[in-house]
Order: C-alpha cells, then structure tokens, then sequence
C-alpha cells in the first residue's frame, strides 16, 4: 500500500498481470540482493503466469528454501523441470527446478564432446572441484541452464531466479568472467604444449613454457598442475563453444523478450544493491521492467498519524477498560512509523529512477507454504495501487 509520501514520488505503478500475460515476453528475470524474497517472488510470479494467463511456465530457482519446494508440493527440486501438481489452470502448466551447477556443467561436457574425452573430463580431479565451487561457476551455469530452457522452445514463460550472490551483478558479469578466465594467460601457457604437437603434458614447447611451469609447480604442486593441464587440453575443443553460448544468453537478456524485475526490501542495503543494480542493467542495455519492494509494512487507518495514536492512547488508559484499545493505538503508532522509515528509504530509489514502475507487497504474516501461500503473494503483486489517503 502506498502512503500520501509515496504518492508524492510520482513513481508509475508496476502492471504485473500484463507484464505475465504478454506473448512478447518469454523470460522474467527475478534478481536483487540476498534474503529479499527473490525465489518466492519468482514462484509466485510464474505460478500467476500459469493459473491466471494459461502460460506454461518453469520456474528456474536457485537453492530455494526446503519450504518453498514443499509450498508447490515437491518434496524435492533438482536439475529436470517438474510439473506442480494442484495447480487451477485449463490451459496453463507450472513447472519448477533447481540449479544443479555441477550436474549442469557435466551435461555441457556430454553435449558438446565425445563420450571418451566427456569421462577422462569428469573424472579430473581438477574438474571435479572446479564445477563444484570455482568462483562464478554458479552464476555461468545458471546462465547456460537459461540458455538450455530456452533453446528447448518448450515453455511460453521461463522466470528465472538469480543466484544469491554477494553482489547481484555476478549473474551479469558470468560470461565476461569465463571469456576472461579462457583467454587468460595461465590458460594459454597451459594450452602452449598441447598446441605445439607435444606428447607430454610438460614436454616443452618454449623456454618460456619451462620457466612458467617450474615457478607454478613450486606454487601448486606438480600433480595439481598435472590436474589442471590435463582439464585445460581435454576441454580446449570445448572452450569456443563456452564462450558461444554465454554471450548468445547475453544478447537474449538485452533482447525485448526479456524483462528484469529488481526485487529488494525497504532496507538500506537492499535498496543500494537495487540502484546499483539498475544502473548496471541501463549500462548493458538490459530490459528494466520494474521494481518489486517486498515485505512492506501496512497501516490499517492510515489517516490517523503516530502523534495523535500516541495521545490517544494516554487518554485511553484513564479510562477504566481500555487498556486493550490503548495498545492497539501504541502499536498504531510503532507501525505508522515503521512505514515512515521505509517510504524514505523507497524515495532513495523512486527520486533516482522515476521512470521505473513499482509495485509493493505488504509483509507477510508466516512464510509461504504452499501454493495459497503464493497465490497471496501473486495477488499482492497485482492488486491495484490503493487511492491516496
């Protein structure tokens, strides 16, 4: 609900129902700061898409909450679309999955290789602990998962959540990252033997190649080096093909069918990931649709302020039997003020991108636990902006 304070940023409202319901659109892309409520916001948004808008829609979480899987009645999510049961749709279809980034990187090593080299891969030590906790190995698979999804052409409406990373840009800066780590020296001194016709590993294709690899070795080890090399040749077929596919699920996020829902909470950190977050998306020419501000307190009798709900409740406790009423305008009062403190925090994003449609959703009494749960919070996402008061 929006207070006269809000009213007076001018901010346009969010349309959460046409965004769902537009053909055009064919991947929502949920992202912000950790611990916002991005992945429910994003199971809630895909979840409207099906029932409301008959769309078949998959929802691609990131290590969501056990209950947000039990709230859509799986009692597991993994790396296969599965369909929700109980879903109220006639002609639309929900489905959810879990980002699986190691079983992702291995199905991308079975595609794009033969079966041999696919086993001497997988079975690298190197390898094994690479696509399980490189740095921004997460974020490059969730991309290359979106990238599968979509190349399928089986869903009307992918919603993506966005890994929970220490800064919301990680995501974005995925490809760059891996075309910066393919191209990077270590890499190609690594390649240098194997391109040069050598047998061995660590047959020398250049003096240079020499000094490199006994400074490394001293570093790493010699059988960690051993480890890498072997990945870095048996993947080489394969690098051009990373790189390929990652700047082609670039251009489809910069592409009109795409739209990014920045999801944040009335916090200061949040709403300074947000704005950083916006900027980055105008930067990169990516399709801003909006902002989500997510469990925003909400005032009953907003026309009452905090100073005359704290007199009155002086008044009321001099009157014998309204000690319960007296209460009730003190929490008034702490809630009024609660509002207050967010609305300002809200203002720092709205005066920076007025342009930039918002919808709020008011706090939630319990977590959601199922789909009644995330149908209260689809139709908090489209209730329609209240008349000032």
């Amino acid at each position: 609900m929006l207070s006269d304070h809000d009213d007076r940023l001018g901010s346009p409202q969010l349309d959460v129902d046409a965004l769902l319901a537009d053909p055009g659109i064919r991947i929502v892309v949920c992202c912000g700061a950790g611990g916002v409520g991005k992945t429910t916001t994003a199971a809630a948004l895909a979840l409207r898409a099906a029932e409301q808008h008959g769309r078949r829609t998959v929802v691609l979480t990131i290590d969501p909450a056990r209950r947000l899987a039990q709230s859509m009645g799986l009692t597991a999510l993994d790396n296969t679309p599965r369909q929700v049961k109980g879903v109220d749709a006639d002609s639309g279809e929900l489905h959810a999955m879990m980002l699986d980034m190691k079983r992702t990187f291995d199905e991308v090593v079975f595609a794009h290789t033969d079966a041999e080299k696919a086993e001497e891969i997988l079975a690298n030590p190197f390898y094994q602990a690479m696509s399980s906790t490189f740095s921004g190995t997460q974020e490059y698979m969730a991309m290359e998962k979106l990238g599968q999804l979509r190349a399928r052409g089986e869903w009307d409406l992918i919603v993506v959540d966005t890994p929970p990373s220490r800064s919301a840009l990680d995501f974005l800066d995925a490809p760059a990252r891996l075309s910066r780590f393919l191209d990077g020296r270590m890499i190609r001194m690594l390649l240098a033997p194997a391109r040069a016709g050598g047998r061995g590993m660590f047959k020398l294709a250049s003096a240079s190649f020499g000094v490199f690899s006994r400074a490394v070795t001293k570093v790493l080890g010699s059988q960690l080096l051993t480890d890498v090399s072997t990945f870095v040749t048996a993947l080489d077929s394969m690098f051009g093909g990373f790189r390929e596919r990652a700047e082609r699920t670039y251009r489809i996020l910069q592409n009109k069918e795409t739209a990014f829902l920045v999801v944040a909470a009335p916090e200061p950190d949040a709403i300074r990931e947000a704005a950083y977050f916006a900027d980055r998306l105008d930067s990169e020419q990516m399709p801003l649709a909006g902002l989500v501000l997510n469990r925003v307190t909400t005032v009953a009798a907003p026309a009452i302020n905090a100073g005359s709900a704290r007199a009155a409740a002086v008044r009321l406790d001099e009157v014998d039997g309204h000690g319960v009423t007296a209460d009730a305008m003190r929490v008034h009062a702490t809630l009024v003020e609660q509002r207050a403190r967010q609305a300002a925090v809200a203002d720092r994003f709205v005066s920076a991108y007025p342009d930039v449609p918002v919808v709020e959703v008011p706090v939630q009494a319990a977590d959601v636990h199922d789909l009644d749960g995330l149908r209260a919070i689809g139709g908090s996402l489209t209730a329609p902006r209240p008349a000032d008061v």
